[in-house]
């Protein structure tokens, strides 16, 4: 190959990126620290599942939902829910292409299960109380909206530059 021809596969060319080094700078401290939360917790799963299946009980919550029976139907979504949470953890701490798309999805699926326990509260139990989880997640969705065109064309530069030969 000459030596005034640059290869088009070679990786060697930077590309701009916006200042930014990582798709995770695009994430807010508070998203971080949620993220290492549900890592923690998704790696607790395998052994709520054993103690589960040992017949221990233990008390279980997320979003409203609360249990002491890990194999109730209220454990098994608990848990889900958990599963899902710690995949969109990974997902973001691991900077997948698609992570901001689950986190999204998360963000949807949690808003309902929360207003689900509230709509139960109010006809079930007549009793009326907000889930304050709800701002935090609105703000989580909202984040997640605002950052996903830069997330997914992270990789993607802006402008080819022409190669001179």
């Amino acid at each position: 190959m000459n030596e005034n021809n640059v290869s088009i596969a070679d990786r060697s060319i930077d590309f701009p990126t916006k200042g930014l080094e990582r798709r995770r700078k695009l994430l807010p401290w508070w998203v971080i620290a949620f993220t290492w939360l549900f890592l923690l917790f998704f790696a607790l799963m395998p052994v709520a599942v054993i103690m589960g299946l040992l017949k221990y009980k233990f008390a279980m919550s997320l979003l409203g939902l609360t249990t002491n029976e890990p194999f109730s139907l209220i454990g098994l979504a608990v848990m889900a829910l958990f599963g899902l949470k710690g995949v969109t953890a990974f997902a973001l701490w691991a900077e997948k292409k698609w992570a901001v798309g689950l986190a999204k999805i998360d963000a949807i699926l949690s808003i309902a299960v929360c207003l689900a326990v509230m709509a139960y509260a109010i006809f079930a139990l007549h009793s009326f109380s907000i889930r304050l989880e709800l701002i935090v997640l609105a703000l989580y969705f909202y984040k997640m909206n605002q950052i996903q065109h830069d997330w997914e064309n992270f990789d993607s530069p802006q402008s080819i530059p022409e190669v001179i030969q």
